[in-house]
């Protein structure tokens, strides 16, 4: 994560590290992105194993692979956290408008990690899969 977090500030991003803050977030996630699913459609996706589940079974409509990186390069960054399946630290960015799909390392610690990239707002995500066949996908809401 150490890697990461050198890369964003070098890119001239502000980098907090959050801590005790994953729950909350990923709480959000699913208020902002999956509220439409009962639980019972949430169990049968496997959604809180992969909350990415949302997208790859069809739940929500989404850019994937090439578009979904278009799209997340293109979008308006402000601020945004960056948050780990298995990771328990969040990273709150501020500043953000330098960051770009690539920059979003894909292990975390030696370790292929399911990465997601929010808004503050919660309007759009972007999701990198430990799968290489699904993802990565990126969604908004609404047009900025």
């Amino acid at each position: 994560m150490i890697q990461q977090i050198n890369l964003l500030k070098s890119k001239g991003i502000l980098v907090t590290k959050l801590i005790s803050k994953k729950e909350d977030l990923r709480k959000q996630w699913e208020e902002a992105f999956a509220k439409h699913l009962s639980k019972s459609q949430k169990g049968k996706i496997y959604f809180y194993q992969h909350l990415w589940h949302v997208f790859s079974y069809n739940k929500l409509s989404c850019l994937e692979e090439q578009k979904a990186r278009d799209a997340f390069n293109k979008v308006k960054k402000n601020g945004c956290y960056i948050f780990y399946r298995d990771n328990q630290s969040v990273l709150l960015l501020e500043n953000a408008k330098s960051l770009k799909a690539e920059d979003i390392l894909k292990d975390v610690d030696d370790y292929l990690e399911d990465i997601y990239v929010v808004d503050t707002d919660f309007t759009w995500t972007y999701v990198f899969t430990h799968e290489e066949y699904c993802g990565p996908y990126f969604y908004q809401s609404k047009e900025e």
